[in-house]
């Protein structure tokens, strides 16, 4: 699939599969769009150790420049805490669980809703 055949929510079904390939726990989708002009969604997952943070957000970027797409940005490879991959349209956060309860995304964007997986096109 090309990238300009590629919806957003077709990106973000790659996302999801790729961070389930790789066991994430807890993954949700938040569509910020809905409150925020930040970007479409937040998928945020959590790992049990640094080295599956990285084998997530490894997973991811593979899958997306399979697809032909490359993130505009990523964060935290260095500790493996807390990775953050941008994607423009749907940012990707792969937290460890220390990280992840400290953060609280889920919290601070409580007012957008969740994306149900099966729900994208």
């Amino acid at each position: 699939m090309a990238f300009e055949q590629m919806t957003v929510d077709q990106m973000t079904k790659v996302i999801y599969d790729a961070i389930e390939d790789k066991l994430g726990k807890d993954t949700v989708i938040i569509n910020v769009g809905a409150v925020s002009s930040l970007c479409d969604y937040f998928i945020i997952t959590t790992a049990s150790s640094q080295r599956q943070v990285k084998a997530i957000a490894d997973s991811v970027e593979e899958e997306m420049t399979k697809n032909g797409m490359e993130p505009r940005g990523k964060e935290g490879y260095d500790t493996k805490n807390w990775i953050l991959i941008d994607y423009v349209d749907v940012m990707v956060h792969v937290f460890d669980e220390d990280n992840r309860g400290f953060y609280n995304l889920e919290k601070l964007w409580r007012d957008a809703p969740y994306i149900d997986v099966e729900g994208l096109k």
